[in-house]
């Protein structure tokens, strides 16, 4: 319908294409369980944003992730409401507006303006004079204000830390007993912050197809730095020989890979190995050492990934789909070398799925834990006599990790030996690596963000006699 005669039609509020992708992707994450780190760049292509409207983007959305915690708390008090209580499309709205506000630079007049103008159209005009108050009161004061604001109504030290940090309380206090387990308790804090730091983009190189370049990471003997900007001209460049990938990864993947003397014709399986970027690394060693490799992964759309990420490698690899207990299970005694990536809480690699923190609750830890214990069980019985499991998780948390290799130990007695997986890495690393003793004696590894400048990756070997 045309305006009447005599009046302009409204012009419709524009939105910066960079935080039109930012709010796209918070909505995903928020609404499907869908991951920024894999959505973003869709998103950022798709709306063909130039280098610094990607950067934008890019900030704003692992921003405002990163920060959810601290933002609803300041979003409640200024809305004076619950803020599980406000619309999810307003609600991401005001947190996006909040990290603006807060964090970074942005004039608080677009901050406001523009934030108001994505709840409208999520929500409808009601919802844009509701946000517009919203914001403006948090714009009243500044981050100090705020956390002083926060640490006066918390109730506990714990809260404290999760308000200014922004890390769930019950994260908190499970990193912390995981850092204690290695007598490293006071490095509480500089975890907590290498968290909320985001972090460089790490390459690999698959070996025997690529080499890498400089500057070379300090660990991996595949790894190097990529520069500033996209990676993926350089991934595309090299068609998939060089990708990207975090150098805990690369470590733990390599540790299995080169462990001991490899005997031509052995069989590889990765039995959890969506996405597939340690099943490309594996894939890429098994060829070089003359083994060959199968894959498993339970999700459809992830065994897809996995067959795209295996192309670049002149080996074929047999991507099955399913259940990788009932895999292993109809394959007893038939693999040399078995990597077990299971499925976790991913409060390791915080730093680039930073959603990871509000997504899963401790009532998950010990549903996890079980399937964790089912999958390692499993694959120890697809294993060869001498054949050897690694066990990888990317979460320090103890119960996805000492506690699932302490059951397996007293469960399976003389059956299995674990073996020194710190010098497995040791082994397999460019220099010395510092990973800490762990309580009780048992020779396993974990990585750390804080310490490695990885994700924080956990590693237990052991073998099948």
């Amino acid at each position: 319908m045309s305006a009447p005669r005599g009046r302009r039609a409204p012009r419709p509020a524009r939105v910066q294409p960079a935080r039109e992708v930012a709010f796209e992707v918070i909505r995903a994450v928020d609404e499907d369980d869908a991951y920024a780190n894999l959505l973003l760049p869709a998103a950022i292509e798709r709306a063909r944003l130039d280098a610094a409207d990607a950067g934008l983007a890019t900030e704003l959305t692992y921003g405002t992730l990163r920060r959810r915690g601290t933002y609803d708390a300041i979003i409640g008090i200024a809305a004076d409401r619950d803020p599980a209580s406000i619309d999810p499309p307003v609600l991401d709205a005001l947190r996006l507006g909040a990290h603006q506000l807060l964090a970074t630079r942005v004039a608080s007049h677009a901050a406001v303006n523009e934030s108001v103008e994505l709840a409208s159209r999520a929500a409808g005009r009601p919802a844009a004079g509701f946000a517009n108050a919203v914001l403006r009161r948090i714009d009243r004061d500044d981050v100090d204000a705020w956390t002083t604001r926060l640490a006066s109504v918390a109730r506990s030290d714990d809260e404290r830390l999760s308000y200014a940090i922004s890390h769930p309380v019950w994260v908190i206090r499970a990193l912390r007993r995981a850092l204690a387990a290695e007598g490293r308790g006071e490095e509480l804090d500089a975890l907590l912050a290498a968290d909320n730091d985001a972090p460089g983009v790490t390459m690999v190189a698959l070996p025997g197809l690529a080499d890498p370049a400089e500057p070379r990471t300090p660990y991996s003997p595949a790894g190097f730095r990529a520069g500033g900007g996209d990676p993926e001209p350089l991934v595309r460049a090299s068609a998939g020989a060089v990708r990207v990938q975090d150098e805990g990864s690369q470590l733990v993947a390599l540790a299995l890979a080169r462990l001991g003397e490899r005997t031509e014709g052995e069989r590889w399986l990765d039995l959890c190995a969506g996405p597939g970027g340690k099943t490309a690394l594996l894939a890429a060693e098994a060829l070089r050492a003359g083994a060959s490799l199968d894959a498993n992964e339970l999700v459809p759309a992830r065994a897809g990934l996995v067959r795209r990420a295996v192309e670049p490698v002149p080996l074929p690899v047999d991507v099955a789909e399913g259940d990788g207990r009932a895999f292993a299970r109809a394959h007893p005694g038939e693999y040399d070398r078995i990597l077990v990536d299971a499925p976790c809480t991913g409060l390791g690699a915080l730093r680039r799925r930073p959603e990871a923190r509000w997504r899963k609750q401790p009532s998950d830890v010990g549903e996890l834990a079980q399937l964790q214990t089912e999958l390692l069980t499993a694959a120890i019985g697809a294993l060869k006599p001498g054949g050897v499991v690694a066990y990888v998780t990317c979460s320090p948390h103890l119960a996805e990790t000492t506690a699932v290799v302490r059951e397996i130990v007293d469960g399976q007695g003389d059956a299995i030996e674990l073996l020194d997986a710190p010098a497995a890495l040791q082994a397999v690393s460019r220099t010395p690596l510092d990973l800490g003793a762990r309580d009780g004696g048992l020779p396993v590894a974990q990585l750390w963000p804080h310490r490695h400048a990885t994700d924080a990756m956990f590693l237990a070997l052991i073998r099948r006699w």
